[in-house]
């Protein structure tokens, strides 16, 4: 009793952190909006693809080879492809937010698993590519071409790195360092990345299926999504608040998830411990739902020790495929406008049950009144996370 009032003493401190502004950069278009409309209709990014990539053809959701980013950027050649995808994820979210980004009271944050690994495929070594390859100048770059006044934070924590930036982002403003704090991530698919999932006979042979029994693998694609944070909350509309987060870690092993699911629901506890909101109002879950055999069966069991394996439950990933490290940022930013406009997302590629525990599997679009959501990740190392999203 006493650790619960700890919290309700703490969580009454904190400063409320919104979401003022987002976009999603994907293959499926260039805004959230696009985004989310071609999603209640039922269209996937995911393809199959034969490139330099791979020896045989492969499922996943890319962007067009031609496609630069380099609208509105001045001095592109400056900037890589990943940069300039991260630039334009960001300049689409500002015209929509009142956020100064040379303000002093402003954060960037970025998130992403390998950044410009790909130039190791294109260029030879050198102290300057070197250089180039390292997140940290990524991000330098991005903020300076914004005029960011803070060096910028950059997350890279495996598959979860879109969910701990965000996180952080709203504990950095709930500790009263920042009112504002942009958290962008991106990755492009290269062959360093896809044949590190083959060499783990992860890739699935079809576009994915998560949570179904014929589940066979992940499915990866590309997308850039950004997240604008800030104590301030937007006057005179519904908007998202960031009401808890947590992040866990199973200590199991470097690629194999927990098998018990005891520490993604300790970081599930955790988030809805820290939004006070009770299990019976969390109206669905968005789960990182990879179908991969144990990524899924790990996620069901953690549900499950939640008591929330009759909460609607969706996984993205067979419109988007895995992003990697927009995946966290991308998926909550398609949650909080279901939330907003009261849609639930099916679960494309599910069929058939195929977890050793039930849960509550999403697939046709519905439509309700909803006001929280539960989004989930894990990832490689053992990594969880858990944010809880509320409407206010």
């Amino acid at each position: 009793m006493a650790a619960m009032r700890i919290d309700y003493i703490r969580n009454e401190k904190m400063k409320p952190v919104f979401i003022v502004a987002d976009n999603i950069v994907s293959p499926l278009g260039q805004t959230t909006t696009a985004n989310f409309d071609l999603l209640k209709a039922g269209h996937s990014g995911i393809q199959l693809h034969q490139n330099a990539f791979s020896p045989s053809p492969y499922y996943a959701s890319l962007f067009d080879e031609k496609e630069a980013f380099t609208e509105g950027i001045q001095n592109s050649e400056k900037y890589t492809r990943f940069e300039r995808l991260l630039i334009h994820s960001i300049q689409n979210t500002q015209p929509a937010t009142p956020v100064f980004f040379g303000d002093n009271r402003t954060i960037l944050i970025i998130a992403t698993t390998k950044g410009n690994i790909g130039l190791l495929e294109k260029e030879s070594l050198s102290e300057e590519l070197v250089k180039r390859i390292s997140l940290f100048s990524s991000a330098q770059r991005i903020g300076g071409h914004f005029g960011f006044v803070h060096s910028p934070r950059v997350i890279s924590h495996a598959c979860i790195s879109g969910m701990v930036a965000l996180i952080t982002g709203m504990r950095l403003l709930q500790a009263g360092l920042y009112d504002h704090a942009v958290v962008a991530g991106a990755d492009l698919i290269t062959r360093f990345v896809l044949s590190g999932f083959q060499s783990f006979h992860a890739v699935s042979d079809l576009p994915c299926k998560p949570f179904d029994k014929e589940r066979n693998g992940i499915t990866l694609g590309e997308a850039a999504a950004t997240i604008i944070l800030s104590v301030k909350e937007p006057s005179g509309q519904n908007c998202i608040r960031i009401a808890g987060g947590a992040v866990s870690n199973d200590a199991n092993h470097i690629s194999g998830p927990s098998r018990t699911g005891a520490e993604l629901h300790q970081a599930i506890e955790t988030a809805i411990r820290e939004a006070s909101v009770s299990k019976a109002a969390i109206d669905f879950i968005s789960a990182h739902g990879t179908a991969t055999l144990y990524n899924d069966e790990m996620e069901s069991k953690a549900i499950n020790l939640s008591g929330l394996e009759k909460t609607p439950l969706n996984s993205l990933k067979g419109y988007y495929g895995h992003t990697l490290g927009a995946a966290g940022l991308l998926e909550t930013v398609i949650s909080g406008h279901s939330l907003l406009s009261n849609t639930i997302l099916p679960t494309p590629g599910f069929e058939q049950p195929g977890t050793s525990l039930p849960v509550h599997v999403n697939t046709a679009l519905k439509t309700g009144s909803y006001h929280y959501c539960l989004k989930t990740g894990s990832g490689f190392g053992g990594c969880n996370a858990a944010v809880i999203l509320k409407k206010t």
